[in-house]
């Protein structure tokens, strides 16, 4: 719950830089009461969740290129920056400036520092590590952009913290029915991202560099969305309707309304209908928490009625973030990634980079599209047996394999990762105009990183490459490790691609191969952008990396033929 009453209102979490272009920026905070929210003179009051105060400050007049640094004031006090602060002010920097252009990106961060790394064989997480590295660092070496690619709190995976607070909570009577060690509504998930983000090496990293995110399963639980069977196990619980709610509401909140801009603010209904409920109360605002449950279950039922996916600009370069978890159709004879609209929405975004001559069009999605040669042929192989046999006991058996193997990315629905692959191909032949330098599809999920690139077919003026970085603060299993290892071995790779020949599988519509990779421990991902030069930078601590408080880069690969 918020924090009790004092004499003056407190920041409980950020201030967390989101939206920036050349000339505005968006600053979110959750604050323990009502109160206003003044950054660089902007001002505006907090709506309310819950019982939970949250505010998101639009700032404009900004100038292109320029440095600017701020202070967070709550009802005229200054909170922001903490007179201790080991760190450098937070600023705020606008694209437009001279050099390249920086953007870190990862997925998968257990809490830091809840989770006791030693005991768990965990290595040190490799965000805070980041964070140490940019303070000590001159300004001009700080990335522009950081993008969180999935699973930035666990709700089925608890801190020994959190699960002895739910048993306190729950013997209260609360919802007795949910699992035990997981969360259940939204008061717990607010509880995950405070664990998460007042680590504070992580909160001045967020409060400085503008990030953009999007969920994996664990923001909501393991397996979200695999398949018809799943969710129709799922939707069957007494429990499961209050957590996919509160975990959209709170996903909405945290995460999802600092990936706006100022204008898709002004046009989002939701967020028109939050602001009327502020304008309508001089002093505690009237709850958003029931709107906001009736758009999560929505969303929930009808995918087509949220778009979680979102575009960044940020001068030659161009993200285009795509939804793999929220909006899949998940009919056996049917699987999509996205719905139709969703999908043509995003080919439409990377129709709109091409034509407007980015030099590299960025495609982020949490789960790889290129995955280990093995892997994907394993997931076609099993696809293909939930679709012939479904209904009847090897179906059954299928069914069982992928939730337990996590056969269900982008090579398990194979119409989707073939549209995807002509939409990308596409830019790359410049069929929309000049072609980009590159064509990049950034992910996380599978616990390792690697670099592939497409090779066939060719003829394509645009280099086109999967890079895959995860976890931030997590582990893979030695287990795990050798089957990734395998998964990229010319052997397997045969052995998986007869097997999915045997029944019928429709092979990949392409061919890659591993650039880089596969390494382990925790990691941040690099691209450095200049002109149509572009460079992946890997930077690791644990198994590929070191144990001794530091990050040691691992790669340093070029990416373009500039």
């Amino acid at each position: 719950m918020p924090h009790p009453a004092a004499s003056a209102p407190a920041l409980v979490l950020g201030p967390l830089l989101r939206h920036v272009d050349p000339v505005s920026a968006t600053v979110w905070v959750e604050t323990d009461r009502p109160c206003e929210v003044d950054v660089l003179g902007r001002r505006t009051r907090t709506f309310c969740v819950g019982g939970h105060h949250f505010a998101l400050v639009v700032v404009e007049g900004l100038e292109p290129g320029s440095t600017t640094p701020y202070e967070v004031r709550l009802d005229g006090a200054q909170v922001w920056p903490p007179e201790d602060s080991a760190f450098p002010p937070s600023r705020i920097r606008t694209p437009g400036g001279a050099g390249a252009f920086r953007l870190a990106f990862g997925s998968c961060r257990y809490a830091s520092p809840y989770t006791v790394e030693e005991s768990e064989g965990i290595p040190p997480d490799a965000l805070d590590l980041y964070a140490q590295r940019l303070a000590a660092q001159p300004e001009d070496r700080w990335p522009d952009a950081l993008v969180l690619l999935g699973d930035q709190v666990y709700a089925d995976e608890l801190t020994t913290q959190t699960r002895g607070w739910l048993a306190r909570r729950r013997d209260q009577a609360l919802h007795r029915r949910a699992p035990e060690d997981q969360v259940a509504d939204f008061e717990e998930y607010t509880r995950l991202y405070v664990e998460s983000w007042q680590d504070p090496q992580v909160r001045w990293l967020l409060s400085t560099i503008p990030s953009s995110m999007i969920f994996d399963d664990h923001e909501m639980i393991d397996d979200w969305n695999t398949s018809a069977a799943w969710r129709e196990r799922m939707s069957g619980t007494d429990w499961w309707a209050g957590r996919i709610t509160g975990g959209l509401v709170s996903y909405w909140i945290y995460q999802h309304l600092g990936n706006l801009s100022p204008q898709e603010l002004a046009e989002n209904k939701v967020w028109r209908a939050i602001q009327d409920l502020v304008d309508a109360s001089p002093g505690t605002p009237a709850d958003a928490e029931p709107l906001l449950r009736e758009m999560a279950a929505r969303a929930d039922a009808d995918p087509a009625s949220v778009r979680w996916s979102f575009v960044r600009h940020w001068g030659d370069a161009r993200l285009v973030m795509i939804d793999s978890r929220a909006g899949r159709v998940l009919e056996e004879s049917d699987r999509r990634m996205l719905d139709d609209a969703e999908f043509e929405w995003v080919e439409a975004a990377m129709r709109r980079a091409a034509e407007e001559g980015v030099e590299h069009l960025i495609l982020g999605t949490s789960l790889p599209w290129l995955l280990p040669h093995a892997v994907d042929s394993l997931e076609r192989w099993n696809a293909t047996l939930n679709r012939r046999h479904h209904g009847r006991w090897r179906g059954r058996l299928a069914e069982a394999l992928r939730q337990a193997s996590d056969l269900e990315h982008w090579a398990a629905f194979g119409h989707s990762f073939d549209r995807l692959g002509r939409a990308v191909l596409a830019v790359a032949r410049g069929e929309h105009g000049r072609a980009p330098a590159t064509t990049l599809v950034v992910s996380g999920d599978v616990h390792h990183a690697y670099a592939a690139e497409v090779v066939r077919p060719g003829g394509l003026e645009s280099r086109v490459h999967q890079l895959t970085v995860s976890p931030l603060h997590n582990q893979a299993p030695h287990p795990i490790q050798v089957a990734f290892r395998i998964g990229w071995s010319r052997r397997a790779r045969r052995l998986t691609e007869r097997l999915a020949r045997l029944v019928g599988a429709v092979p990949a519509s392409l061919e890659w191969e591993k650039q880089a990779g596969p390494y382990f421990g925790n990691q941040v991902g690099e691209l450095v952008l200049e002109g149509r030069e572009a460079r992946f930078v890997l930077s690791v601590s644990g198994k590929d990396g070191v144990h001794d408080g530091r990050l040691l880069q691992v790669l340093d690969m070029p990416l373009s033929e500039a």
